[in-house]
């Protein structure tokens, strides 16, 4: 059995004299989301290009389902789904043609793309050319093709960049669903409440270099801090009284508050994971 489907030990990588990763270690196990979080230049797509064949480690270690990594190798590339931000469909064929033809490069004869069409929603626009597809519509055809071959690891870089709201959701959900049938899936991406919503795990990568990696739970209990808004109307005016859930009096006070007869409402709020990221990296996304 295979503890960790991704398992990166140090990994370094430069661009000429430029190091854009900078001795990272993570691993990512079966069925797990871990987002890989941090501003444009960061390092997260370099480091799946390495992780996926197109770029060679300059040192340190990485294995893919128990094998170590060797640039393109065949055996590797035939169990894992890659969607990138660029598109690189091909326009001039329908949804299915482009299905059909990227599972012929893993030898897949007689593939019938229908059920996966249907998954992602194209199934009813099949046979239109992707030329005509929105953006929204050409995001979901590029996961459905990372999908083509059952992946046991899916990359993804960025997947819902410049999608509107419901075609967000959409492939989110898709993401979520591809985790629970056991794919260990490294997902990156800057938006941060995306990244709360689906990752098991998170890592925040900035310069180059992991800062932190643990749940969004455990990072909010330990670098958030949690308060409550409360709005009261009294003399014709409303005010708004913030109180701090990690001090000994809130108690008294939210109760104090609640049995105000003007009371209207009460928030509780929890810090973001970008609030996070800033505090420990120093840097917004």
């Amino acid at each position: 059995m295979i503890s960790s489907v991704i398992d990166v030990r140090d990994l370094h990588f430069s661009y000429c004299d430029v190091e854009a990763v900078r001795g990272i270690t993570f691993t990512v196990s079966r069925g797990e989301i871990l987002g890989f979080l941090g501003p444009n230049g960061a390092g997260k797509s370099t480091t799946i290009k390495v992780l996926t064949g197109q770029l060679s480690p300059g040192s340190g270690s990485v294995s893919i389902l128990g094998k170590a990594l060797a640039r393109d190798d065949p055996e590797i590339q035939s169990r894992i789904g890659v969607c990138f931000e660029e598109k690189n469909l091909y326009n001039n064929m329908s949804a299915r043609e482009n299905l059909k033809f990227f599972a012929g490069l893993f030898g897949m004869k007689g593939y019938n793309p229908d059920a996966l069409l249907r998954r992602v929603s194209l199934i009813e626009k099949a046979d239109d050319r992707v030329s005509g597809y929105s953006k929204g519509m050409r995001q979901r055809l590029m996961i459905a093709r990372a999908m083509v071959n059952d992946p046991d690891v899916l990359f993804l870089d960025e997947p819902t960049e410049g999608l509107d709201p419901v075609s967000s959701r959409s492939i989110r959900e898709l993401i979520l669903e591809q985790a629970q049938k056991g794919t260990a899936v490294l997902l990156t991406t800057h938006n941060m409440r995306e990244a709360d919503e689906l990752s098991d795990r998170v890592a925040f990568i900035c310069e180059g270099r992991i800062h932190v990696l643990d749940t969004p739970d455990n990072l909010k209990l330990k670098y958030g801090h949690r308060t409550a808004r409360v709005k009261i109307s009294e003399d014709g005016t409303v005010r708004q009284e913030t109180i701090s859930l990690d001090k000994s009096d809130a108690g008294d006070k939210l109760k104090k508050l609640v049995e105000h007869e003007g009371l209207l409402t009460i928030h509780t709020e929890e810090a973001t994971l970008e609030d996070i990221f800033i505090r420990i990296t120093g840097r917004g996304l």
